[in-house]
């Protein structure tokens, strides 16, 4: 292998051990831990957890940050996450689980969740394919990049979100709109900028809230609304909200 090719073996190894594999899991939803909470994550010792830490910073694929006494981790960018979500796309489906709290977590996530910054599961990749459909995105010069048509300037417009000054921040690391292949769906979600801009949008409006603890999102009865009117689509595809509240 020339000296010049990217080091894939070296961070496939990094995310291989099960134990790094669980931190990197853990922060999937684009939220900063400390050691003491991805150690529980990863199923291992405060002291075994900072070693893998360790390598998971110098690998690049964590930052982390101090906040008075304490160090938070984080997913070092979107490739990272793009990188899991595809790895776990690629490990294919796991048998439903038999445990009934454990079978609601799974069909949760599946519903609606997070993939770092962006949205994920039945509903990411639902607004996804509607996009394409009514061609507010359109495909770029890469097979997995996007870019956005006058008729998407017209509905990213009516969510304020600047499309002209996305564009300007993305960069190296991080695309402006593009296909993330769902582990759950077997279909893409809309990740990059673009993507991060419309979950952040849908949180801002009360339209999604968040769990504790996970990366499954609640799709509330003002979303349902809004997104059924933004997309045209049936109430009924966007499934039942639910009562954030139980959860």
């Amino acid at each position: 292998m020339s000296s010049s090719e990217p080091h894939v073996a070296k961070i496939a190894a990094l995310i291989g051990d099960p134990a790094r594999a669980n931190i990197l899991k853990a922060l999937m939803d684009g939220r900063a831990r400390t050691a003491k909470e991805l150690a529980h994550a990863a199923g291992v010792s405060p002291q075994t957890t900072s070693g893998h830490l360790a390598k998971l910073v110098d690998g690049e694929l964590l930052a982390m940050a101090k906040q008075g006494r304490h160090r938070y981790f984080h997913l070092a960018n979107t490739l990272v996450a793009e990188a899991l979500e595809s790895l776990m796309a690629l490990a294919g489906e796991r048998p439903v689980p038999k445990h009934h709290h454990q079978a609601r977590i799974a069909a949760d996530l599946r519903a609606a969740r997070t993939c770092y910054d962006h949205l994920a599961g039945k509903l990411g990749v639902l607004l996804f394919d509607r996009m394409v459909a009514r061609g507010c995105i359109l495909p770029a010069g890469d097979a997995d990049d996007f870019v956005v048509s006058a008729e998407g300037r017209r509905l990213f417009a009516r969510l304020n979100i600047d499309i002209d000054a996305l564009a300007v921040k993305t960069g190296r690391r991080r695309h402006f709109a593009r296909a993330c292949l769902d582990w759950s769906e077997r279909s893409p979600h809309l990740a990059g900028a673009l993507g991060a801009a419309l979950a952040e949008c849908c949180f801002d409006r009360g339209w999604l809230q968040r769990r504790k603890e996970s990366r499954a999102v609640t799709l509330t009865p003002a979303g349902t609304k809004a997104l059924a009117e933004l997309f045209d689509l049936p109430p009924d595809r966007l499934g039942a909200p639910e009562d954030a509240a139980r959860h």
